[in-house]
């Protein structure tokens, strides 16, 4: 079996999703052919009476030590700079990625997950009160000590993942390959920062595809890529922000794909993404083994070329 072109989002394992429900998914996940699984030090602290986060990771570990060998057959993709500084402080005062936070924060993350190495580390964020070429060399320490496999970006502004990029050739040391950002088939207004929280810059733009495409070691992951059930549940309204033209001609372009194939619209929408050119990861978060189940059949879904010019013509 290939490996599945998608992340499995496991930000509220250990939180509002429990143990039981989490290792279920997780084994259904791998059992399926899944790779990639995608987490924080900061998963989920807005949901922990704490105020803190590192139940995310601290699950995973867990599982990975009642699952001996899987560690191998998984690579885990874990970020830092979102942890608050106490609690209720985000956004205002988090951890960053000054050196001296991202040291920390690793050792922290492979303590909880009782691994060695993180196959993919992200900047959570940029943190402009630190020199880029400090959180720059500090990824490249890491990666030169074999903790890192790859480094990322996410919600970054892309001239600040280009210079890092450029910082990072100059040091000798190893530069991001990988831009983590918010995608979906709808998008948004322009400059309607709402739907995208505190994360100005967390949008797969024109620009990204453009920026990945010209630099194939670049590869983008897309969060929220079924707009937190929106396709599905009538009860989940689309943010305001797609409430435009654009929005509805492609609902119907999407609608009627979805129903030439017998398939949800989300399961066309993780098609559309991860066959796309650039294609584009989609990280999924799921609560339950249905939900997985058909995030994994529209990763493993091909779309006919009729439909699939049919979605791109709605644009």
């Amino acid at each position: 079996m290939t490996d599945l072109k998608m992340a499995l989002g496991a930000m509220l394992f250990g939180t509002t999703i429990d143990e039981r429900t989490s290792f279920a998914l997780l084994d259904q996940y791998v059992d399926a052919g899944g790779v990639w699984i995608d987490t924080a030090d900061c998963y989920a602290f807005w949901e922990h009476p704490s105020g803190r986060g590192g139940q995310s990771e601290e699950l995973l570990g867990r599982w990975f030590a009642q699952r001996p060998g899987v560690r191998d057959r998984v690579k885990v993709a874990t970020k830092v700079g979102c942890e608050p500084l106490w609690p209720g402080s985000y956004p205002e005062h988090s951890e960053g990625l000054s050196a001296k936070a991202i040291d920390e924060a690793l050792e922290t993350s492979l303590r909880r997950m009782g691994i060695d190495h993180v196959d993919l580390y992200l900047a959570h964020r940029d943190d402009r009160q630190t020199p880029l070429e400090e959180t720059v060399a500090a990824f490249g320490k890491h990666a030169a000590a074999g903790t890192i496999g790859r480094v990322g970006l996410s919600n970054y502004a892309l001239w600040r993942a280009e210079r890092a990029r450029g910082i990072a050739e100059r040091l000798g040391v190893t530069a991001p390959t990988a831009l983590q950002l918010r995608y979906s088939y709808l998008q948004p207004r322009p400059f309607v920062r709402g739907h995208i929280h505190d994360h100005r810059f967390g949008w797969i733009t024109d620009e990204v595809l453009d920026y990945a495409d010209q630099n194939p070691e670049q590869e983008l992951f897309a969060y929220t890529p079924l707009m937190t059930g929106s396709y599905e549940r009538p009860d989940r309204p689309f943010h305001e922000a797609f409430d435009h033209p654009g929005t509805t001609r492609r609902l119907e372009a999407l609608t009627q794909g979805a129903a030439d194939l017998d398939v949800t619209r989300s399961e066309v929408v993780l098609a559309w993404l991860t066959g796309g050119t650039p294609a584009v990861t989609p990280v999924v978060g799921v609560s339950a083994q249905a939900q997985l189940a058909k995030a994994l059949s529209g990763a493993r879904l091909v779309l006919p070329t009729d439909v699939r010019s049919q979605l791109n013509a709605a644009w």
